[in-house]
Formats: C-alpha cells, sequence, structure tokens
C-alpha cells in the first residue's frame, strides 16, 4: 500500500541506505555542516537553477514551517493559509505558539486563489488587526489537489504586488512534481516562490 501523507514516512531506498553505510564511520562536523551537506546543497542550487538560493535542513517539516515562517515574519505578521493547512490543523499550534496568526481560508479543494487574499487584506485594513504578511500552501495539499504552474503564478503574482511573501511546505512536493498532469518544474517553484 503507498501512502501519501509526506514524502519522508517511508523507508529509505537501497542505494540510500548504501551510501549510509559506505560513510558511517567517517568523522564530519554536525549541524549541516560537513561535505555532503555542502555538496547536496549544490545539487540543489543546481536541480533548481538557482546557484544563490540559500539551502537549509530540517529533521522535519514542522520545524522547517515554523523557522521559514518565524524568519520571515514580525511579530506582529500573519500567515494566511487553508483552513486544511498543515500549519493551521495538524502542528499541534506551533506557528502559533512562535507567536504568528495563522487566518485560515475556507478551501473544498485544499488550494488558495488570488481573490481570497485580496479579500482577506481588505477584511484587515485597521491598524489594530494583525497585519498579513506570508500565504502558505501545500504542494500537493493536504486533500491530494496539485496547483497548477499558472495557479502558482497567479498567487506569486498577487503577493508580490500585495508586498507579501509567498511560501510551499513541501513535504509533499515529491508526489506532486510527478502527478499525472503536473506542469510545475523545480526551477518554475524556486523561481516563483519566496520559500520552499
Amino acid at each position: 500500500m503507498i501512502f501519501f501523507r509526506n514524502d519522508y514516512g517511508q523507508g529509505a531506498h537501497p542505494r540510500v541506505l548504501e551510501a549510509l553505510i559506505r560513510t558511517n564511520l567517517e568523522h564530519t562536523d554536525g549541524y549541516g555542516l560537513d561535505s555532503h551537506c555542502a555538496n547536496a546543497a549544490d545539487m540543489i542550487r543546481e536541480m533548481i537553477k538557482a546557484p544563490s538560493a540559500e539551502v537549509h535542513f530540517f529533521v522535519g517539516g514542522t520545524h522547517a514551517n515554523f523557522t521559514c515562517i518565524t524568519a520571515f515574519l514580525r511579530p506582529h505578521e500573519a500567515v494566511l493559509a487553508p483552513r486544511s493547512a498543515h500549519i493551521y490543523m495538524h502542528e499541534t499550534g506551533a506557528i502559533e505558539a512562535r507567536g504568528h496568526k495563522v487566518i485560515n481560508l475556507d478551501s473544498a479543494d485544499g488550494k488558495i486563489r488570488p481573490d481570497q487574499i485580496d479579500s482577506s487584506l481588505r477584511e484587515h485594513e485597521d491598524e489594530h488587526m494583525v497585519w498579513q504578511k506570508m500565504v502558505y500552501i501545500s504542494q500537493s495539499t493536504e486533500s491530494g489537489t496539485v496547483y497548477s504552474k499558472s495557479e502558482l503564478t497567479a498567487l506569486s503574482e498577487t503577493c508580490k504586488k500585495n508586498d507579501m511573501y509567498l511560501y510551499i511546505d513541501g513535504a509533499r512536493l515529491g508526489v506532486a512534481l510527478t502527478a499525472p498532469g503536473s506542469d510545475l518544474t523545480l526551477p518554475d517553484i524556486a523561481n516563483l516562490v519566496d520559500a520552499f
């Protein structure tokens, strides 16, 4: 049986296990300061065709989400997300615990649309309300839907127009990129979003 909860919930490919065995007795610095992490970061930059991109490694999605959101947002800023979003439904308040409100938007298919962003911004124009500064999406969504290139482009343009960050939770990014009919590539994503 195949589960699509995330891309890291299954066992490792035999080639990964072989590499771990081969390098098991090497002494390396921790915290991503080793040659293997440096090589992986270089490979990622090459794959996304963004030589100046910063690449950071995390032990899991929740850590990646709250670190990125906390780094991007000031204390008075909030993140917009679909109601089904992982940061709203499943990460036990990790984002709010870091001091950032998650404003959820209704979505039957797990996707946010540009008009919803515009509408939410109009509802939060008062200086006594939290400032919306980031849009969070999952690719693929928690519902299993996948943003197309035109949908992601429209979100990117809306975020740029409103001086907002666009962030993709990529826990299922491998599933999304290989989904039938998917027209997005890693370089497309790197070009259209602020972080993923």
